[in-house]
């Protein structure tokens, strides 16, 4: 509540803000920035590893909490459309597909996404963009949160930037960033990062314009 009694008069009035947590402070988390914010959605991620536990479930799960700071806010559907194979597709009277395409490789098509993300994994050591991070977040992650809630040319602000996801990836989705961090270790990884994105503006899990199925290398 002490960062958020001071973040809230700085934005905009169409803000959105996403807060990532487990489980546990999740409880806290909705019920104090309910008294700041309206509570859009409470985003369930299914992050493939946790820490094992002798006598307990082992935790794969992390909250993101959508909040809005008014009614008039962005969100972008068509942004964040997920590419998924067909099973059982329809098709119109003449046999022709319905909402669906075959690419050669396989059918598919185009739904909304849910709040149950199942299609991201955390960035294990073999993708580029592993750093030290103990609790770094992919930028798949980020950037179905960036163009679903804001515009190219918006301002995307991270107080806690870590190793510098989002604002490297606002910087590949065209969006100006602001990120703050009192690690000097995770700061620097962060301006390294974004000297990289000036030349590689891909996004692991996501290629033109489509969210994939899974981001694993």
């Amino acid at each position: 509540e002490s960062w958020i009694e001071k973040l809230q008069p700085l934005l905009k009035p169409d803000a959105s803000l996403y807060v990532c947590c487990d489980w546990k402070s999740g409880m806290v988390i909705g019920r104090v920035l309910e008294d700041y914010f309206s509570v859009r959605n409470r985003i369930t991620w299914q992050r493939e590893k946790g820490r094992g536990a002798l006598n307990n479930w082992k935790n794969c799960l992390e909250d993101i909490w959508f909040f809005t700071k008014s009614r008039n806010y962005k969100f972008n559907l068509d942004a964040v459309k997920v590419q998924r194979p067909v099973i059982a597709p329809y098709r119109d009277e003449a046999g022709r597909p319905k909402d669906w395409v075959d690419d050669g490789k396989g059918r598919y098509r185009l739904t909304a996404p849910s709040n149950v993300w199942t299609d991201i994994s955390i960035p294990f050591w073999s993708m580029p963009e592993n750093t030290p991070h103990p609790t770094q977040k992919p930028e798949k992650l980020i950037a179905k949160l960036i163009l679903a809630s804001s515009n190219a040319g918006d301002v995307v602000l991270d107080p806690f930037l870590g190793s510098g996801t989002t604002s490297v990836t606002a910087k590949k989705l065209g969006r100006h960033y602001i990120g703050i961090e009192r690690e000097k270790e995770y700061a620097a990884i962060a301006e390294k990062r974004l000297e990289y994105a000036d030349a590689n503006r891909t996004i692991q899990g996501f290629e033109n314009g489509v969210f994939k199925a899974r981001n694993f290398a």
